[in-house]
This record gives structure tokens, C-alpha cells and sequence, in this order.
């Protein structure tokens, strides 16, 4: 059974997303203009971990050899993977695409899987997909920080005010990262060419990548009526205010609350606030609204590029409480909540109740059996960022660890020289899109990677100091 659950839960997470609204980022222009255009110069100095033996932070790398052989082999799709342990680097491994994935990636495009997904290294981008929910949440406890968010309990219709007409007054910033504001998933109508409320459970979160605009919608939404039986909500029979519905539009609402607040595009925000302090690089993807934020809407929900080695910085501050080279980063409070999702955001309406949390745009790890009848994680014990094709920043706070995991990437940037998303169904050449293999780009065979099975082995690559 978890094993079931965990690959519905992780497979339905992310590959169609998001949407903006009627008063969107179309009606109010954000307070500082200026700040909309600033840059932050790019890190140009490589990215370095101190590195450090497994046996060094007390860890067998026999077990971790073993355990990244199982995690990379041929149809798991894997890109990359590695461990921090105490701050050091103890081990990590890459590689390009595999000959049966390249079967299946051949015979599905008529293109060379070689040349586009061949040699990786360290130095190799990878993709978020959803693990970028988790950046965006801590963009916006660093905005509460800051002064332009009052709170978590803040209504989130003093910065989109459409919302103060009626019902959706009531919203909090909270509500929306915690996927319970009590507004139904969107979806692309290809009949209609449009996005409109899902007619059924559909892709996870909804899928918004073939809109040219992905915030409209998602402002436009009305509050789902309770009571009732709704068609896009499968984890029960009738739908009642507050309870969790996985929802990209949520994300990218938060992104328009940053806009608004911060009077900076969400890419400017963090590369002043949060990319610059911990030295890492990353390019967040747009929509193609040339008339939204900053000639597109950058896509809260999903898309930040960045190599592992960054991806695992990201985690590595979360591990600090926050706190990088002298300077708290994120307020430590607001750390504090994210490990306590554990206990208070519990997702308590679905499964019998109690199996997974979820919380201010963090998971925790859902159960999976494993071969030999082992069960790992323990429910509710190891945070992560999860996106879609198995991107991973899992926390694990007890062992002072990182542990990060990302599927072979390539950015499709074919009908600009921009990450705006642009799909045009069937014809890689007339489109821009986030190119993860193998669902991302809709291959015919699934990946057999677990990402239970790697923290599994890497929990017990640990040794018994007794």
C-alpha cells in the first residue's frame, strides 16, 4: 500500500501547473519600479563544498557505493545525487543518459538522447519542477522578515484585492502555502485553448505549462462550494472548506503577493535575498504574458535551474537554522515552523489520516515498502522538497544531513533564447519547456528510481557509533 501511495503521490506532482488572475499582476503596478529592473551580478567563482570522506563523518562507504549503484541504474533516469553530512560533501555521483532510456527517449522523439541528454557532471544544470514551492515559501518569510508581508495570517487579499469583494477575503498567506485556501485546481482546456477549473482529478496541482498566461486564471478563481461533490477533488466524496488540495495556482498566487509586496520580480527578490548570500546560481522560468510582472510571470510553482551542488546549498541553510557564514538568511523562527509541519500540518483527511504533512510548501516523506518487506521513511520523520520526475531536497535534521537527488535534464529553448515557456503540442523545435526525462517530456516507459530506497540505504550507510 505505501508503496502504491508514495508513486501515485510522486508521479501526479508536478508536469502541469499554474495560472495568474483578472486583477493579476495586470492591475496593480508594483511599488517599486525601479527595483523591477535590478540585477544581481552572477556568481562567477565555482561552487565548492569542503569534501570529505563518508568514514570521515562516520559513515560506510561500501553501503553508499552499493546505494548510488541501485539509484543510477539503466530506466532509473537518474541525473545526480548526493550527500551532505555535517556540512561537508562526503559523497555525490552523475552521469548522462542510458542506452535503454535512450531506446525509449528515441522512440518516442526523433531526436539524438545521446546528444541532448549524454555527458553530466557537477557542473551540469538540473531542474526544480515543484521543489521551487519551497524556495518561494522562504522568499516570503524573508519578505515578513523584511516588513512587506505583515504575517502568515495575513489576508492575502491585501496585496491581490480583487479578493476583497467577496469570499476570498478570508484567505490567509498561510491557507495558500499550506494548500488549503479552498479553491479549486485549474487546468488547460485544449478544446476551449484556455485555463478553467479542472473537470476532474487530472495532473496533480493542475496543469497550467500550455497557457501563455498562468496567473490570471489562478487569481480568477472562485471559493469551491462545500458540501458538495466537486469533480477535481478524488480523496473523498464531498469537498469541505480547508481541507488540503494540492494546487499549483496557490504557489503561483504567492508569487504575485511577492510581486506586489516586494515591488520585485520573484527571480531579482531572490538573487538580492537569498541566491547571492549562500553562493548559488539559479534561473527561475517565466510564462510568455509579455504584459504580467516582467514581460512574463515567473512561475512560483515550478522551474528554477541550478545544479545540484546549489540545490543541496539551499538545503544546507535550512539545516542551519537559517543562518549562512554569520548572516540569518531565514528567520530561524520560520525554520522552526517548517520542522514542526510534522506535527501541525499533518494531511489528516486522506489515507485513514496521519501517513504524510504537508506545510508551508514542504513535504514529509511518504512511507514506501521496500524489497524484503522493510518500511522507510518512519511517517512523518524526514522533510523534503519534492518536484516533479523525482526532484529531491531531503532534510534530515536528526542526522544533520542533505541528501539530493535530480532526473536528466535538459532545457528545451527552442522558440527563444529565454526560459519563457512556450509548448507547442508535439514540436519540440517551436517550443521552450523544462525537459526533464522521462515524463516531462512524455516518454513512454516510467523511471524505476525510489527515492525511499536511496534514503534507505544512506540512512544505513550511517554507523553505529556503539
Amino acid at each position: 500500500m505505501f508503496k502504491t501511495l508514495s508513486t501515485t503521490i510522486l508521479l501526479t506532482l508536478i508536469v502541469t501547473m499554474l495560472a495568474s488572475c483578472g486583477g493579476g499582476s495586470k492591475s496593480s503596478a508594483p511599488a517599486n519600479e525601479d527595483a523591477q529592473q535590478s540585477t544581481i551580478e552572477a556568481v562567477t567563482e565555482p561552487v565548492v563544498w569542503l569534501e570529505a570522506t563518508p568514514e570521515s563523518v562516520g559513515m560506510d562507504s561500501s553501503i553508499l557505493e552499493q546505494t548510488f549503484d541501485q539509484a543510477f541504474v539503466d530506466g532509473s533516469y537518474t541525473q545526480a545525487a548526493l550527500v551532505i553530512k555535517d556540512n561537508k560533501l562526503i559523497y555525490e555521483r552523475y552521469r548522462g543518459i542510458l542506452p535503454s532510456e535512450v531506446t525509449n527517449f528515441e522512440a518516442t522523439r526523433d531526436i539524438d538522447g545521446q546528444e541532448r541528454y549524454g555527458l553530466r557532471d557537477k557542473d551540469s544544470l538540473a531542474t526544480s519542477w515543484s521543489t521551487a514551492k519551497s524556495f518561494t515559501s522562504v522568499m516570503i518569510a524573508i519578505a515578513i522578515e523584511q516588513g512587506y508581508i505583515e504575517s502568515l495570517s495575513e489576508p492575502a487579499s491585501n496585496h491581490i484585492d480583487v479578493w476583497q469583494e467577496d469570499e476570498r477575503a478570508a484567505i490567509t498567506i498561510r491557507n495558500l502555502l499550506d494548500m488549503r485556501s479552498g479553491l479549486p485546481i485549474i487546468c488547460y482546456d485544449f478544446s476551449m485553448q484556455s485555463l478553467e477549473v479542472c473537470p476532474d482529478g487530472g495532473t496533480a496541482g493542475g496543469n497550467l505549462v500550455y497557457s501563455s498566461d498562468q496567473m490570471s486564471a489562478c487569481i480568477d478563481r472562485q471559493l469551491a462550494a462545500t458540501n458538495v461533490y466537486q469533480p477535481w477533488y478524488t480523496n473523498g466524496p464531498l469537498w469541505q472548506a480547508g481541507y488540503w488540495l494540492y494546487s499549483n495556482c496557490d504557489t503561483m498566487v504567492l508569487g504575485e503577493i511577492l510581486y506586489r509586496a516586494t515591488g520585485q520580480d520573484l527571480q531579482t527578490y531572490a538573487d538580492l535575498h537569498l541566491f547571492s548570500k549562500i553562493g548559488m546560481q539559479a534561473q527561475w522560468w517565466r510564462d510568455n504574458d509579455g504584459t504580467s510582472q516582467v514581460d512574463g510571470n515567473y512561475l512560483a510553482y515550478c522551474c528554477l535551474d541550478a545544479t545540484p551542488r546549489d540545490f543541496a546549498r539551499f538545503g544546507q541553510l535550512l539545516l542551519n537554522n537559517g543562518l549562512w557564514d554569520g548572516e540569518q538568511v531565514i528567520p530561524s523562527s520560520y525554520v522552526d515552523s517548517i520542522k514542526n509541519i510534522t506535527v501541525d500540518s499533518r494531511v489528516s483527511e486522506i489515507w485513514g489520516g496521519g501517513l504524510f504533512s504537508y506545510g508551508l510548501q514542504f513535504w514529509s516523506i511518504i512511507p514506501e515498502t521496500l524489497e524484503g518487506g522493510s518500511v522507510y521513511p518512519e511517517p512523518n520523520t524526514l522533510l523534503s522538497t519534492v518536484g516533479f520526475d523525482g526532484q529531491y531536497i531531503t532534510l534530515d535534521f536528526d542526522n544533520n544531513m542533505v541528501v539530493v537527488r535530480n532526473s536528466l535534464y535538459s532545457p528545451i529553448i527552442n522558440a527563444s533564447d529565454e526560459r519563457k515557456m512556450v509548448i507547442s503540442q508535439g514540436n519540440l523545435e517551436e517550443s521552450n519547456l523544462v525537459g526533464s526525462l522521462p515524463n516531462g517530456i512524455g516518454l513512454t516507459d516510467g523511471s524505476n528510481y525510489s527515492h525511499s530506497k536511496l534514503l534507505y540505504g544512506v540512512n544505513n550507510s550511517i554507523i553505529d557509533p556503539d
